[in-house]
């Protein structure tokens, strides 16, 4: 689900002091666009979104929410945006988020 050891490349890449507001602009900015397809999908901009979305995720290793952004990007551009199932995406990103801050807090990315 998470890509720990992508995570630890970025932060070795943009440096331990950098990282921790990488990881909040992160939250926040994905946190804004899921709010948005929880409460109003737009189903012309769904496969956008979606893109946008899996490359945030892919950035910070959230690899099967990534995958299943992937999955409805896909649909969308095959022009079945109205049969995305959004909730499963939706719930992989709250599973991943949990467990991905879960391991900053006890270390698991030193």
């Amino acid at each position: 689900m998470i890509d720990w050891t992508r995570i630890k490349m970025l932060r070795e890449e943009i440096g331990e002091d950098a990282f921790p507001e990488v990881v909040e602009i992160f939250i926040e900015e994905v946190s804004e666009m899921i709010e948005k397809l929880r409460t109003a999908p737009q189903i012309e901009s769904l496969g956008e979104d979606l893109h946008a979305l899996k490359g945030s995720a892919l950035n910070l290793g959230f690899t099967t929410f990534s995958e299943l952004c992937q999955i409805g990007e896909t649909s969308a551009a095959n022009g079945h945006a109205d049969e995305i199932d959004l909730p499963p995406i939706l719930q992989c990103y709250e599973d991943s988020s949990k467990l991905f801050l879960a391991g900053l807090e006890s270390g698991d990315v030193s």
